[in-house]
């Protein structure tokens, strides 16, 4: 019998685009779609609109309109920062400094960088996600030229200590980037008061459409460019405009921010609610921080003895959407590496379940799942040669 509910716990990896979001975007399909580079009136109108979204952007995470450049997304803004700054800096150095946890589009960036004559550190992390300061100062040497470090991690939820990470850089002269595209929207974010340089962001993770971010890069920064072609975003960036996009991310953005505290008080109460019923269940364990370090709507355990996919395939049959990890690695067969660098042995991070909240999650949905969830465990291990060794053992 075919189950017709629908639980949508899977938002770190993408939202839904909000109903007021999209009115603001449909006239830069049908009416207002002149090209910003023209100078007819209706070409004003976008170019106008554009203007518009980089205030937006501005006055959330408190920087100058200039300073926003808008592209594909978060991945080509993760890109842009670390090899825009690489090649554009390699004068006066040629070391970065990362995580184990980031990312691919960081992690694979760097190591880009590394067949092309860059160094890279790539720190590691406690059990809880978090790096250490001091490994941090450690790492620095005279030919670092770039820290790029994410704000929050997008499987496990850990929230770093960015505001010191960013004292420390600029202390030293050393730019500082974080990817902050499971933060924004979500968290509160000041680029000045964190001396944050470049910040990566994507609007399809608060509510926005896909297939537009922006790079914020502090004023005065010497960046190379990543796409080149016309003049648009001042020459930085290439490409005549995705201009219902661009307005599509302001709109949202504007939006997450006149509700974010409340949302976030009212997550962080589901996310807890969630965390402590699925740890009744016998031989399971979180993964990453509780509390303020912990982003609001995010939740990840591994279930000893099962494998994480199994697991999606039955709750995807109860009607409930989750992940295992993060979405563009979901089609691998192998564990996550964010739970590896926790220091998670490879059979018990193959167990892992990621429920990500949002603004649509009930108290009711996380009931379902919390009722589901344990039923579903249980058959899986019933099903498992690994449980029945270990109940054989008597380790019960």
């Amino acid at each position: 019998m075919e189950n017709n509910k629908r639980i949508y716990m899977d938002y770190a990896a993408t939202t839904y685009t909000k109903p007021e979001v999209l009115e603001e975007m449909i006239p830069y399909f049908t009416q207002e779609f002149g090209n910003p580079s023209s100078i007819y009136s209706l070409s004003r109108g976008t170019k106008k609109a554009i203007d518009l979204a980089r205030e937006r952007v501005a006055k959330v995470i408190n920087c100058e309109p200039a300073e926003v450049f808008f592209t594909g997304g978060g991945s080509e803004a993760d890109n842009w920062a670390l090899k825009g700054i690489a090649f554009a800096n390699k004068h006066r150095g040629n070391h970065i400094i990362t995580t184990k946890i980031e990312h691919h589009a960081i992690l694979h960036a760097c190591e880009f960088l590394e067949r092309n004559g860059f160094e890279v550190t790539y720190l590691p992390v406690d059990e809880e996600g978090k790096i250490s300061i001091e490994d941090l100062k450690n790492a620095i040497t005279d030919k670092t030229i770039l820290v790029s470090i994410m704000y929050a991690n997008n499987e496990i939820g850990t929230i770093q200590p960015i505001k010191e990470i960013g004292e420390i850089c600029r202390e030293k002269r050393i730019f500082f980037h974080t990817d902050a595209v499971q933060a924004v929207g979500h968290e509160k974010i000041d680029v000045k008061d964190m001396k944050i340089d470049l910040l990566s962001m994507a609007a399809h993770k608060f509510y926005g459409p896909k297939g537009v971010g922006v790079l914020y890069i502090r004023k005065g920064i010497r960046i190379d460019n990543l796409v080149h072609g016309g003049g648009q975003e001042r020459g930085r960036r290439a490409g005549t405009e995705n201009i219902a996009g661009i307005v599509g991310l302001g709109k949202a953005i504007e939006l997450a921010n006149e509700n974010l505290e409340k949302e976030h008080e009212r997550l962080s109460k589901l996310r807890d609610k969630l965390i402590n019923g699925l740890l009744q269940v016998p031989y399971t364990r979180l993964n990453g921080p509780t509390g303020k370090d912990r982003l609001a709507g995010n939740v990840n355990v591994c279930f000893r003895f099962i494998e994480g996919e199994s697991i999606l395939l039955l709750l995807d049959a109860k009607g409930i959407c989750a992940s295992s990890g993060s979405a563009c690695t979901s089609g691998s067969l192998n564990p996550s590496h964010v739970l590896l660098a926790i220091g998670l042995p490879h059979e018990i991070a193959h167990g892992s379940l990621r429920l990500t909240l949002g603004d649509r999650t009930t108290e009711e949905d996380v009931d379902y799942v919390l009722e589901v969830v344990p039923s579903v465990v249980q058959r899986l291990r019933e099903m498992s040669p690994l449980w029945d060794d270990f109940l054989k053992k008597g380790d019960k």
